[in-house]
């Protein structure tokens, strides 16, 4: 394929991303209902879908939720697609009411459990062990809201029983509300302020204490989580230092270094890449090279120094997960020389198809895309041990501009691997099977969606500074 076909194949599959990521934003017109919970749950303005398809695995999972950490990702794609021009502004309305959602679940918060204690009534018999118990209820703190994975998009409680109390979608809140500040009209402030000077808060106060994965599957120390409340508390130090709040600012900083020490004993020089976890007994050895960890420095965004698209142990990390993924996929194996590798979760997954991800797929091409941005403007690719094998990847030596239209080629590929698994109607699920390429798992998964709308955009930025 040409240049200027892939070109035009991101562009028009961006605004599709664009245009089904925005149906899952206040989609008050849509219903779900579960029965069997006594539930009938309409979106409320601002709510955040993880998917609007109301399945009850049947076979396709319920993603019926307003995800932490879903719902920051969509709002900060959402900045992206009016930064690239893909939304006007629709764009800020919807951040608006994603606000509004938000300080609608601290009202809740305040006004404290009671409200909701006469949910068990509507419950079904064979349903009944589906439901947290009474005691876990009982036991929540004044901080539940933000303990908490996810709620109902009609902003009630989540009692089904899942994996709590997970951390860092409200650092990743906290991010994506900082970059979209300089942005917004400043009559959005009062609200974001609100909900970021929260958001820090709490991950002042919790940030050294276990939390499940992204995953929701194990509790323990995750670099996903440490890294992304590190950026969040970085970029707050920063922002309360603008606002004269140099006591808040000091706090951050702090928060910062703490957990940038702690962020170093993620990196196993005998495994030549960065642990995903530290701190999970039992099962979790199939885990340790996770596509989290290249999630994480995607989404915590840094240009430059340790945990950053520059970073030789991240470097070092991306190619491990496309090692691994070349060897474990059918459909990664005889691909066209003109494609990357898909990338799934860990080795080992069994989640529906066990198989490549949209998202983490997108995330290795937008970490190339980013590498490359930061080579063609001035930075050095670095030479160390640690990324010795992601620099065969770039045979390009020592020359800065070759090495960036190496890392934009290496993210093109990729890409044209996306594209090849992906309709002619721009529908996105979950994931995409291992042997077969055929989607799996949540339709509609608004993420993939994000991720495709910030991978084009960083291919666009790396783009315009080569030619540049």
């Amino acid at each position: 394929m040409s240049d200027t076909a892939l070109d035009r194949w991101i562009s028009d599959q961006a605004k599709v991303a664009a245009t089904r990521m925005l149906r899952a934003i206040s989609a008050t017109d849509l219903v779900k209902d579960r029965p069997g919970f006594g539930q009938t749950v309409v979106p409320h303005p601002g709510s955040v879908l993880a998917s609007p398809v109301p399945a009850s695995y049947d076979p396709d999972p319920d993603y019926f939720f307003h995800w932490y950490r879903d719902s920051a990702i969509v709002i900060d794609a959402l900045r992206v697609a009016r930064i690239e021009g893909l939304l006007g502004d629709v764009a800020e309305e919807r951040l608006a009411e994603f606000v509004e959602f938000t300080l609608s679940l601290d009202r809740m918060d305040r006004d404290g459990i009671p409200a909701h204690a006469r949910f068990r009534e509507g419950v079904t018999p064979d349903f009944m062990r589906y439901v947290r118990d009474e005691a876990e209820i009982a036991g929540w703190t004044a901080d539940w809201v933000r303990n908490e994975t996810r709620v109902n998009p009609d902003g009630s409680p989540d009692f089904t029983r899942w994996d709590r109390p997970q951390t860092d979608g409200v650092a990743l809140r906290a991010i994506t509300l900082l970059r979209w500040w300089d942005v917004v009209d400043s009559r959005l402030h009062q609200g974001m302020q609100a909900v970021i000077e929260a958001d820090l808060a709490f991950t002042l106060r919790h940030s050294a204490e276990p939390s499940y994965d992204i995953w929701e599957e194990e509790l323990g120390h995750h670099y996903y989580t440490g890294l992304v409340q590190a950026e969040a508390l970085g970029l707050g130090a920063a922002w309360f230092a603008t606002l004269d709040r140099l006591d808040e600012a000091r706090a951050c900083e702090a928060g910062t270094r703490e957990l940038a020490s702690r962020l170093e004993g993620f990196w196993d020089a005998g495994l030549g890449f960065i642990r995903s976890r530290l701190g999970v007994s039992g099962g979790s050895e199939r885990k340790l090279l996770d596509a989290a960890i290249l999630l994480a420095v995607v989404h915590a965004g840094r240009t430059a120094g340790p945990h950053s698209v520059l970073d030789p142990r991240a470097q070092g990390t991306v190619t491990a997960l496309e090692t691994l993924f070349e060897a474990e996929y059918a459909i990664n194996q005889d691909r066209p020389k003109t494609r990357g590798p898909a990338l799934g979760r860990y080795p080992g997954d069994r989640y529906y198809s066990g198989g490549a991800y949209y998202f983490s797929t997108l995330a290795a091409a937008e970490f190339y895309y980013r590498l490359s941005a930061a080579l063609a403007t001035g930075a050095e690719l670095p030479v160390s041990p640690e990324n010795e094998w992601f620099r065969e990847r770039l045979p390009a030596g020592r020359d800065a501009l070759a090495n960036a239209a190496a890392a934009f080629s290496r993210g093109d590929a990729i890409m044209r691997t996306a594209q090849a698994f992906i309709p002619a109607s721009g529908e996105m699920a979950e994931q995409f099977d291992q042997n077969t390429g055929e989607q799996a798992s949540a339709k509609h998964l608004t993420w993939s969606y994000a991720c495709f709308i910030t991978a084009a955009a960083a291919r666009s930025a790396a783009k315009g500074r080569l030619q540049g």
